[in-house]
């Protein structure tokens, strides 16, 4: 698969290219809406929870701003995995055309919408790191951590993703069931609460959610400015692995019959 992407590699690009430059095709201020969204975000986010709501975190009742910090950090990367992942489970049915029409490794799919999202998420990243630099919360060398953690998170994605947008194929009702499990996924994962706010029972229930502590380790490399744990990190690198595995698998297997079932 790795042979086929990189021989592939232009018609991956000149997709990306076209599918960034085809989304604010038909708009007078065109590309400006790729910063103009993530920014109101931002500015939402710190004015209704930083400055109205006068949220606070324990132990950063002294840092200005901490609750928005916390809050976007937690949204911003979960936006990165939700977008992957909503995308790559319809991956082949919304390019149903293209691969009855087009003789192509189909695995190159998947990496469009990858590189995508990641623009995407280069994007509203920089605007938030440029919010950390004008408030003074710059998270130093911390910041080196976000590239193990998002490496990780990727792969995560893309194990899963894959598996679940080939098995949507065969079976529409994946699609819905995704989208519906997502909704609940980012309730039940800290971004918007914190875990010491929920009951202890509960706060033990977490632990059966892979992404909480890649979540929290986001927050505590922009919030605490400080290298995360990756202990806690272990089970999800375990379910990485499996996904990866299980992805791949059931893609190889199954490829030949896409056609047939679009």
């Amino acid at each position: 698969m790795l042979r086929a992407l990189w021989a592939y590699r232009g018609f991956i690009w000149s997709s990306v290219l076209r599918e960034f430059h085809g989304k604010y095709r038909e708009s007078l201020l065109g590309a400006f809406w790729s910063v103009a969204n993530p920014l109101t975000m931002i500015v939402i986010y710190t004015v209704v929870f930083g400055q109205l709501m006068r949220s606070t975190l324990p132990g950063h009742e002294q840092t200005p701003f901490a609750f928005s910090i916390y809050l976007c950090a937690g949204v911003i990367t979960w936006g990165l995995f939700s977008e992957m992942l909503g995308r790559l489970n319809g991956v082949f049915l919304e390019h149903g055309n293209l691969i009855k029409k087009s003789n192509f490794p189909r695995i190159c799919l998947p990496a469009i919408v990858t590189l995508s999202a990641l623009i995407n998420f280069g994007i509203i990243f920089t605007l938030y790191l440029l919010f950390l630099a004008i408030i003074g919360h710059w998270p130093g060398v911390a910041l080196f951590a976000l590239v193990p953690l998002l490496a990780l998170q990727l792969l995560f994605t893309l194990g899963l993703g894959i598996f679940l947008g080939t098995l949507n194929v065969f079976f529409r009702d994946v699609g819905q069931l995704t989208g519906v499990v997502l909704q609940f996924w980012f309730w039940l994962t800290p971004i918007v609460y914190t875990l010491p706010a929920l009951p202890e029972k509960v706060r033990g229930l977490m632990a059966l959610n892979p992404m909480q502590p890649l979540i929290a380790a986001y927050q505590q490399i922009f919030l605490d400015k400080t290298l995360p744990a990756f202990g806690p990190l272990l089970p999800l690198v375990i379910l990485t692995v499996i996904f990866l595995l299980l992805g791949a698998g059931f893609f190889l297997a199954r490829v030949g019959e896409l056609v047939d079932e679009l």
